[in-house]
């Protein structure tokens, strides 16, 4: 279920913490896209973040900006993208190597139409004691200005592309909660990381978007994420801010200090044993996050109050104890509700989305699974 009251009050805090910069939405975190479609009628967000270039050939159908944001290898999807004018108007693929320059000629060769649209992945990531010590997510290469400025040279000098954005997503700052529960002298550490970081990107960040505007005409500089929007928006070289996963509020952002969302998407699970006082057994609840395995990666029970996994078994592949002071309240069939770790993977496991308003079902909408679309 989504909470639709919810989910707005987190889209217009978005739109606050983004003080004015369009925000970019994340598709990966939403994967609906009915809910896609509403929350980009709000004042404030425009355009679509892409997770693959199947899903933005299918997204384009509907939506007329999609930078798909990580490389792609799909031949078969990039000819599609090259024989279809309108669809080549709208989508946006992402680089960061020749190599990625060389695959798309291979697969568009003997294809005739207008250039394609190229958008540049800048590594966001802190490097310190001369690259010996790295500090975010892995990435693109293209880390320096020398290395960004040589690689936009070589997209504009090949007729078939057409360079528009820049793109750096600094998850050291955005995806990494500050405010780690039980552990304050952690959350300094992060903290302390985390300003170094931002001072060192902004830097880079405008000295690569003044670089490589010389070569080519930027129609946009995307950074950021739900967990760093009003900071990233300082940021005079931006022009965009990506955000998707704040929209759903799962368990990973209730580790922030700068902003609070209200978790809008729960699901529920139904109790089919009570094998001893003080224990129901719920079907399923193995829904764990993708990333390191982390306590806040494990789905959470959250109604009734007062549930809690156990130890030794967590959250089963088809059944999952949970121990606690509301359970011996429980009959077979009743509900427990859960908060997932990350947003969009949510909808990897179920066909439709309940959008509940005042108490009641306004709306089912089908998620990318219950349209009949699995895209990797």
């Amino acid at each position: 279920m989504v909470d639709v009251p919810s989910l707005r009050a987190n889209a217009a805090d978005l739109v606050r913490r983004a003080a004015g910069r369009p925000i970019r939405v994340a598709s990966k975190s939403v994967r609906c896209r009915d809910i896609l479609r509403q929350v980009l009628a709000i004042d404030g967000f425009a355009g679509i973040l892409s997770y693959s270039l199947a899903e933005s050939l299918w997204l384009a159908a509907d939506f007329d900006d999609v930078v798909v944001a990580y490389p792609t290898t799909d031949a078969g999807s990039l000819r599609r993208l090259a024989m279809d004018a309108r669809l080549a108007a709208r989508v946006t693929l992402m680089v960061d190597s020749t190599e990625h320059l060389d695959l798309i000629e291979a697969a568009v060769a003997g294809i005739s139409g207008p250039p394609l649209r190229l958008c540049l992945d800048l590594d966001a990531s802190l490097r310190l004691a001369g690259g010996r010590v790295h500090l975010g997510t892995r990435r693109s290469p293209v880390h320096s200005v020398a290395s960004a400025v040589t690689l936009a040279r070589k997209i504009v000098d090949r007729p078939r592309f057409r360079l528009v954005g820049i793109m750096s997503y600094e998850g050291q700052i955005a995806g990494l909660g500050d405010r780690p529960p039980g552990n304050p002298l952690r959350g300094l550490a992060i903290r302390a990381v985390q300003a170094a970081s931002a001072a060192e990107l902004m830097q880079r960040r405008a000295a690569v978007v003044a670089a490589v505007a010389v070569l080519a005409d930027l129609e946009f500089v995307n950074g950021g994420g739900t967990g760093s929007v009003e900071r990233t928006v300082r940021e005079s070289a931006i022009t965009e801010v990506a955000a998707g996963s704040g929209l759903y509020a799962p368990r990973l952002f209730d580790e922030y200090r700068a902003f609070k969302p209200y978790p809008s998407a729960l699901f529920a699970l139904a109790v089919t044993r009570r094998p001893a006082a003080g224990i129901v057994t719920v079907g399923g609840a193995g829904w764990i996050a993708s990333g390191p395995q982390l306590p806040n990666r494990v789905p959470a029970p959250v109604f009734p109050a007062g549930l809690r996994m156990i130890d030794s078994e967590g959250a089963g592949e088809v059944q999952t104890p949970l121990r606690g002071a509301a359970a011996d309240s429980l009959r077979v069939g009743e509900r427990v509700w859960f908060r997932h770790g990350k947003a969009g993977e949510l909808c990897e496991h179920v066909n439709d989305l309940h959008l509940i308003d005042g108490g009641r079902i306004v709306d089912t909408v089908p998620t990318y699974r219950g349209e009949g679309q699995a895209f990797g």
